[in-house]
């Protein structure tokens, strides 16, 4: 989702995209595809050597389907195995790499530690010892070496991305096709949120500003509750709808341990990426929603 949004707004400055993948397709409107597999360390060298930025996005989806021991795995593993990758390509192949720019996310933090008024987490904050925080530094940590290397690496810890296209917005919007707006657990739970546009012009600010450098929170400046993000969707798609609570207890067991991270208050601090000078398109929940629903 993020990639397709990124290449689409890359192309419209004029840039060439790379896109590395586990199966080459035909080159198509301005795209180039080339292969690899982090899995078994491979990569097409050209991919590197061509490239004047590497945006690193590759990682299983962790919200896709319930968490296993095996599917855990896969999550740690897609992004740990293509950092290496990455790195170990760019101490090999000779290259005009300018800076290297890599997803990470907001689930290196743990739970608010008070409800309510938190005190916002911030880049310096340690990791939680819970799998998802586990797995961001790890995340982090594979990529990391390209700084020995000489490379600028700025590290986006990403909030709850909200998107047409898919991921978590999409599935808050379901039940209002049948007049539900379902608020889950308590509904109090922090959500640190930011709109795909706003995405994708931090990644391209990152590649064409060289001050930036390390770890950012990518989220919106003013995170809102669980059940004032259902409402504000809610209201922009509907004259009528029924707010509807789903218990706690439901997603536990629909969910099993990923409903951790549902029902999980987070509050993170968007200070450090606002110091950098990026102004917010959509710093509000209500213009972001606005903008997603086509201003109705």
């Amino acid at each position: 989702m993020i990639g397709n949004a990124l290449t689409k707004e890359l192309l419209r400055k004029q840039h060439r995209v790379i896109v590395l993948t586990r199966k080459a397709k035909p080159s198509n409107g301005g795209v180039v595809v080339k292969e690899w597999d982090p899995q078994n360390g491979q990569i097409d060298e050209s991919g590197i050597s061509e490239a004047d930025y590497i945006i690193h996005l590759a990682g299983a989806n962790d919200a896709e389907r319930r968490w296993t021991a095996k599917r855990k795995k896969e999550i740690l593993d897609s992004r740990v195995q293509s950092g290496e990758v990455i790195v170990q390509s760019i101490r090999k192949i000779p290259n005009k790499i300018k800076a290297v720019i890599s997803a990470s996310a907001i689930g290196w933090y743990g739970p608010d530690p008070q409800i309510p008024n938190p005190k916002p987490f911030v880049e310096t904050d340690p990791p939680d010892n819970a799998f998802l925080g586990i797995t961001c530094q790890q995340w982090e940590n594979s990529i990391k070496p390209v700084e020995q290397i000489g490379k600028r690496l700025v590290s986006f810890r990403i909030g709850i991305v909200l998107s047409n296209e898919g991921g978590a917005y999409a599935e808050f919007k379901k039940p209002l096709k049948f007049g539900v707006a379902s608020v889950l657990g308590s509904g109090k739970q922090i959500i640190s949120w930011i709109h795909i546009d706003d995405l994708v012009q931090l990644f391209i600010a990152a590649m064409e500003n060289d001050n930036y450098a390390g770890v950012y929170n990518a989220i919106a400046p003013y995170p809102v509750s669980n059940k004032e993000l259902i409402l504000a969707i809610a209201k922009q798609r509907r004259k009528f709808f029924i707010p509807l609570p789903v218990p706690s207890l439901a997603l536990r067991i629909a969910l099993g341990e990923m409903s951790i991270e549902i029902l999980k208050s987070a509050t993170v601090s968007a200070d450090k990426i606002q110091a950098s000078g990026y102004k917010f398109n959509y710093p509000h929940i209500a213009d972001a929603v606005k903008e997603l629903e086509g201003g109705k």
